[in-house]
């Protein structure tokens, strides 16, 4: 007996669940992935940077690709196609298929391909009502077409409890429903003391930073939907004497970064850095030279695994309203805050008692206790747990 995922593409915080699924749970993992560009190496278009991910995404479970961009493949998640799909459904033997999604086309095509094999389906996928803001007509479309959709799969795993509302809101009923947390992999990264107090001496001394200064990390692509430039606007709000308190370092690239570095040159100053693209093996360092993450998104934030990341080194995480892991990763007062998106005062708000929690020395502990339930092995168990029951 074997389960089938289908992907566009190996994703990295993806593939280790599968790897997780074999040698943990020991279901035979089989995943057939639309293109290889994510580690044969392509330009994210967001983060306007040509890279490949520097951990391993195929070891420890079976995989095939319908394309490779040396041979003319997809080169973006955008473009892959389900060509030659079925020909391989029809040479493999599965009990039963885990579809990751539903808002590109190649999910909903893979989805009718499975249909038609008659095999128990199982839906993963970045299902949320938050993050984005919907007019009503447009709403109840997605809503109805959402209904039928989710009525073809035996068991659908949420992700956290943004997640799980969502499904209940469109009908499904909860004995289908399995909680499956998206996660990140700690396996690359250094979590020790030892490795924290070097990491947050040697960047602070690069950058000329005292002590006491209170880093700010923005960790992701510097695009228009996660409002970067909302971190200015929230800090030129302040008094001078607590905004020189802060400095901001954006770890990350995108189109938006030429527009952020002149609007620092304007007055009132803000003390910057921006450390360009990192990959997964280089970010433990950045995240122990921090103090605190924020995550300003306006939309398509249907998680933020970013505040995994954060949480597990033990920063503390200011968050908008708009971010799908708020309900789960966020407790107010202790793990971070939540603001309202569209406001900088609410955000410039959060940042302060943010600030406060750094002098409470549980303030660490309580992040990384709490990010342990969304692990790699509990996201994996979900599935697991998906699949026994459909078979």
């Amino acid at each position: 007996m074997s389960l089938l995922v289908i992907s566009t593409h190996p994703i990295q915080y993806q593939a280790p669940v599968y790897r997780a699924l074999q040698q943990q749970f020991h279901i035979p993992t089989t995943v057939i992935y639309g293109s290889d560009f994510s580690i044969a190496g392509y330009r994210d278009r967001e983060f306007d940077t040509k890279f490949s991910w520097d951990t391993d995404l195929l070891n420890g479970y079976t995989s095939f690709f319908l394309s490779r961009t040396d041979q003319g493949g997809a080169q973006s998640y955008e473009t892959v196609s389900t060509k030659g799909l079925t020909a391989l459904l029809n040479k493999l033997d599965f009990k039963a298929a885990l579809v990751l999604g539903y808002q590109l086309r190649f999910h909903l095509e893979a989805a009718w391909a499975l249909h038609n094999k008659r095999v128990p389906l199982l839906l993963r996928a970045e299902a949320s009502d938050r993050s984005v803001q919907r007019s009503r007509p447009k709403q109840a479309v997605r809503d109805f077409f959402l209904r039928i959709f989710y009525q073809q799969f035996a068991r659908i795993l949420y992700i956290g409890a943004e997640s799980y509302a969502h499904y209940r809101r469109l009908g499904t009923p909860d004995k289908k429903l399995i909680f499956s947390p998206y996660c990140v992999d700690t396996s690359v990264f250094d979590p020790s003391l030892a490795a924290q107090v070097v990491n947050r001496t040697t960047i602070r001394t690069e950058f000329q930073l005292p002590p006491n200064q209170i880093v700010l990390l923005f960790s992701g692509k510097l695009v228009p939907r996660k409002a970067p430039n909302r971190l200015l606007e929230a800090l030129r709000t302040l008094p001078e004497d607590q905004r020189r308190r802060f400095t901001l370092m954006f770890l990350g690239d995108g189109e938006l970064r030429v527009e952020l570095e002149h609007t620092l040159e304007q007055d009132p100053i803000i003390d910057a850095r921006f450390l360009g693209f990192k990959n997964q093996t280089e970010l433990s360092r950045y995240y122990q030279a921090a103090d605190m993450l924020i995550l300003p998104s306006l939309s398509g934030e249907t998680w933020g695994l970013v505040v995994n990341e954060a949480l597990y080194h033990g920063l503390p995480c200011v968050v908008s309203d708009r971010v799908g892991c708020a309900p789960d990763l966020i407790q107010t007062g202790i793990t971070g805050e939540v603001f309202m998106a569209e406001s900088p005062n609410s955000l410039a708000d959060a940042i302060q008692r943010c600030a406060a929690l750094l002098e409470n020395p549980n303030t660490a502990t309580a992040c990384q206790t709490l990010v342990r339930r969304y692990s790699v092995a509990a996201a994996a168990q979900g599935i697991a747990q998906a699949y026994a029951a459909v078979l």
